[in-house]
């Protein structure tokens, strides 16, 4: 923090009058569930986005962030608060201040920030939502706005759906701005009705395993995937009365599948069906301090996404295939939205070197590039510091 005082300091020419931290998130289970009424499993985490901010006497806002120096200062006015391609990742913060400014809170001055993010580029790890909670509570700070965490949530979702045009459900947001240290949360995205569930480990850490392949979500398969289970639900919704996937368990989808007439559209319903009782089963194993059979859910959970939602690539599967072999490994698995990104695994910490080793070596010599692995801890959620 002191380096980034300096920092903002050189860019701005007065000190910052608040520090403030934002998570990143894992999901340890429930993937590409969001978006279909079913329920998420994520956790906020040690590595985030840190920011320094302070009023201005104008009403301009100066964003910099240590992680885009090529980007330099990117400034604009509290009068045209409009998405602007070339302002890049200040759209973030941009949408976060214009929907604040919409729903009736009060913003008339400008201010200046500074931010610095250790979530690797493009891992999936959200650091898009870091930076809009991130903004949200340094906004809360400055101008004293009583706003409900919920609502903050709320807000910087409607930012990524809305502002960015990224068709994305609202875990990344809610385990960012709702975290708990030592604990993931069990979210049901259809009524935001949330159950705090230990996640201790004992002797496990999460290794978070970044493939290093870039994979921005905006032009991946992701919307594609969510208009296939649109459409799949269309279909069962001629014979049963749902309003969304997640309400089928797998005995009801197993006697109502052929409804949907396309092996594809059966595919992608059946992830997000079963991905969904893997949460609950996930929950019940975590309560009982059964690690063993949330390791087992973990390796579910990524077969189902490699078979029948077909979003890992050859990358992720390297690399959890590699994990789950380990003797050290409980379980596996690619979290985030796919297509590269980072998979998670449940490891001895005792062994970690040797699991390191082991997995660095077997992804370089399949891929042809390394990995960076990280150890994770569970944190609380955004902040001020």
């Amino acid at each position: 923090m002191k380096q980034l005082q300096v920092i903002f300091e050189e860019k701005f020419g007065r000190k910052a009058t608040g520090e403030y931290f934002a998570p990143g998130r894992i999901n340890l289970i429930g993937e590409h569930t969001d978006y279909n009424g079913g329920n998420v499993f994520p956790a906020a985490i040690t590595l985030g986005t840190y920011g320094l901010a302070g009023k201005r006497e104008d009403k301009e806002v100066h964003l910099y962030s240590e992680n885009f120096q090529e980007k330099a200062v990117i400034s604009f006015s509290l009068e045209d608060l409009s998405y602007d391609k070339a302002h890049d990742w200040g759209n973030y913060p941009k949408g976060v201040i214009r929907y604040l400014k919409e729903t009736g809170y009060t913003i008339e001055q400008g201010f200046n920030v500074v931010f610095y993010g250790n979530i690797p580029n493009g891992a999936g790890l959200s650091s898009s939502a870091s930076i809009e909670l991130l903004t949200g509570v340094l906004l809360q700070d400055l101008f004293d706005l009583k706003i409900d965490r919920l609502d903050l949530v709320k807000i910087g979702k409607k930012v990524e759906n809305e502002f960015i045009g990224v068709n994305s459900g609202i875990m990344d947001q809610f385990a960012i701005g709702m975290g708990q240290k030592d604990h993931a949360l069990l979210l049901d995205t259809n009524t935001l009705a949330y159950e705090v569930v230990p996640a201790a480990f004992g002797d496990y850490v999460v290794a978070i395993m970044n493939t290093n392949k870039r994979r921005e979500l905006a032009d991946s398969k992701y919307n594609e995937r969510r208009s296939e289970c649109e459409e799949a639900l269309r279909r069962l919704q001629t014979k049963l009365s749902i309003q969304s996937l997640g309400e089928l368990d797998e005995q009801t989808f197993s006697e109502h599948a052929t409804i949907i007439e396309d092996e594809t559209l059966v595919k992608r319903a059946k992830h997000a069906v079963t991905e969904n009782q893997r949460t609950l089963k996930a929950k019940a194993a975590l309560e009982k301090g059964d690690l063993e059979t949330f390791g087992l859910l973990l390796n579910a959970s990524h077969a189902s996404l490699k078979e029948d939602y077909e979003v890992t690539g050859i990358e992720l599967d390297t690399l959890v295939a590699a994990a789950q072999k380990h003797p050290s490994v409980l379980g596996a698995r690619m979290t985030g939205a796919g297509f590269g990104g980072c998979a998670i695994a449940l490891v001895k910490q005792a062994d970690w070197e040797a699991f390191v080793a082991a997995i660095s070596e077997e992804y370089l010599s399949e891929i042809g590039y390394a990995t960076d692995i990280y150890q994770a801890s569970i944190d609380d959620g955004a902040r001020k510091l």
